[in-house]
């Protein structure tokens, strides 16, 4: 058979493709399962792990394809990687969408959400070997490999082992390059820029659904480019011969591919194709139609119904706005009326129309009792990007130093009438000074001391948080607290999420904070005339202080004394046998599973 340089570009080509893909994948199955499960660290872990065994399983069997259909394997290998990748993603999503029996074992979900991986890691296994069989038997000379790639190689080969030599005993050789070692160099080539493109352009230009869809496309595109180009297409312009040129007892001959195969790579690429051009219609129904059916699956089976309003992802969070409707048998035990719209940043719930106001009460005017209010009383926010935390403290003429990681979100929230309604363009306070940081790294940066610090922060619910629920990060707080200065954060109940409750005390006791003061905040949010306990917040001393009720009470304590009259500064337990969480040393017990 008569080959040309086109050949063996062809097959490089399709080797960059395959890599990129292959790399790309495992990227996009990290990031799903992180946004399923939580844990950043631990999903990206796994997920590698299983992925390199499974490539390593996969390469180690593909010496047991027909030696004489190479070409033939390679195609069915790319049209199987473009059907299962997206099927493997729409199935760790719908194990997250659905009511799952608790007869089910945990683990079982487990191991299901993470055989999509393991299937195109082994899939994936196959396509290296199958290229240097192909590439070694079509470059019998070295003139077969294409002149540029020839000369771009041996520079870089001639200056890698230049500086290789610099340490090891070297012997420089000449010639032609084994088929092995010109797949592997355009494979991590491949890699890298499919790395590289995935983290800054893919996953925060176009997002997790219209990606996997991107990478099953360039799967069937090298398919059918390679189909194409090998098999017997007189029309095909840069083809390498007739159907006589392709006999069918060639290694590379698509002959013993059945036509269905070919007409099911057409189609999903014609149906992947048709994705990608509307990406966002795409990502933003299967999206909303997941982000529905997980708000329902937190309530009883018909008691509630969710409606997606907007979403929208910034570089650093999901915000998502979303209506809630009762739909269950019996007074609405969670709001008055029927409907009302929530915010959630990710999986957790920010606030609710019903407990915005309470929640803000409780974050601010319970623990301003603490402090004296006016111009010299100096507070600093951490978080809080809708300015309703702001709003409040302007009631007290306090001066506000402000730090939010979100600029995006702030500069939304100013004007969207959603949040306008609780901040009344708080953002404007002429005693606020706001900072577009990380809390971590101004605490790091600035010799400000502070009166009261308030955590209005999300949840511990992804490895990305670690760092505001770290020992460091609360001796940071302490050490810009004035002497008689206390720090202020809202708290998961310590009886639904006991393992966090324990690691965060500890956490926050290791930091050298000795004293705790914990309340809820009541309302009546349901309108049956009797007050609900809406969140849980704890007040962190490094000493003793003031009591809560008082000469210096807010008007809010004082209308609801009630309910705090009784509480008291308590010493911060500390629980045996509990590794408080550090940067460098994470105890991801800390993370809770919203």
């Amino acid at each position: 058979m008569t080959t040309t340089r086109t050949d063996t570009g062809t097959l490089l080509a399709l080797t960059f493709v395959v890599s990129f893909c292959s790399f790309a994948y495992e990227f996009v199955y990290s990031e799903l399962l992180t946004v399923m499960y939580g844990g950043t660290v631990t999903q990206y872990v796994i997920t590698v792990g299983l992925y390199f065994f499974s490539l390593g399983i996969g390469a180690a069997l593909s010496d047991d394809l027909n030696a004489t259909d190479l070409g033939g394997n390679f195609f069915r290998t790319e049209v199987l990687l473009a059907a299962v990748a997206p099927a493997g993603f729409l199935l760790i999503v719908g194990l997250n969408s659905v009511r799952i029996p608790q007869a089910v074992p945990a683990e079982l979900t487990w191991t299901v959400a993470r055989l999509p991986v393991v299937v195109v890691g082994f899939l994936s296994g196959f396509e290296l070997p199958l290229l240097t069989h192909m590439v070694d038997e079509l470059d019998a000379e070295e003139t077969r490999t294409p002149t540029w790639f020839r000369t771009v190689g041996n520079t870089v080969h001639s200056a890698v082992v230049s500086v290789i030599g610099l340490v090891w005993t070297i012997e420089r050789t000449e010639g032609r390059r084994s088929g092995l070692s010109v797949v592997l160099a355009m494979d991590y080539v491949g890699g890298l820029v499919g790395a590289v493109v995935y983290a800054r352009v893919l996953y925060p230009i176009l997002g997790l659904i219209p990606t996997i869809f991107v990478l099953a496309l360039l799967n069937g595109i090298a398919a059918l480019v390679f189909a194409a180009h090998f098999g017997s297409w007189s029309w095909w312009p840069f083809g390498s011969g007739s159907a006589s040129a392709r006999p069918d007892d060639h290694a590379l001959s698509l002959g013993r591919v059945s036509k269905t195969l070919l007409v099911v790579c057409l189609l999903l690429t014609a149906s992947y194709a048709g994705v990608v051009a509307k990406h966002d219609v795409a990502d933003e129904r299967l999206s909303q139609l997941y982000l529905e059916q997980q708000i329902e699956n937190e309530y009883p089976p018909g008691a509630m119904r969710a409606s997606v309003v907007s979403q929208k992802t910034t570089t650093y969070q999901h915000v998502i706005r979303y209506n809630r409707t009762w739909t269950g048998a019996g007074p609405n035990p969670h709001f008055t009326g029927q409907t009302e719209q929530c915010l959630r940043l990710g999986s957790a719930v920010q606030l609710c129309e019903s407990w915005a106001e309470s929640y803000h009460r409780g974050l601010v005017d319970v623990p301003m009792s603490l402090v004296e209010p006016g111009p010299e009383t100096k507070v600093l926010v951490v978080g809080g990007g809708d300015w309703i935390a702001i709003d409040h403290l302007r009631a007290y003429n306090v001066t506000v130093d402000h730090v939010d990681l979100d600029a995006e979100f702030m500069q939304e929230a100013k004007t969207d009438p959603y949040f306008r309604q609780w901040h009344d363009d708080a953002y404007k306070y002429d005693r606020l000074n706001t900072t577009t940081a990380d809390g971590y790294h101004y605490l790091q940066e600035t010799n400000e001391t502070y009166d009261l610090v308030l955590l209005d922060v999300p949840g511990a619910t992804d490895d990305d948080l670690l760092t505001l629920y770290s020992a460091e990060f609360y001796r940071s707080v302490r050490n810009h607290l004035s002497d008689d200065g206390v720090v202020v954060t809202w708290g998961y109940s310590p009886d639904g999420y006991p393992e966090h409750h324990k690691a965060f005390v500890n956490t926050v006791g290791a930091a050298g904070f000795t004293q705790q003061l914990s309340y809820w905040v009541r309302q009546d949010i349901d309108a049956d005339d009797e007050t609900e306990r809406v969140e849980k917040f704890y007040v962190f001393a490094p000493g003793d202080r003031r009591p809560l009720t008082g000469e210096s009470e807010t008007e809010y304590v004082r209308q609801h004394r009630d309910h705090y009259q009784h509480v008291e500064w308590r010493a911060v337990p500390r629980y045996r046998g509990v590794r408080a969480n550090s940067i460098f040393h994470p105890n991801y017990d800390i993370l809770v599973d919203t």
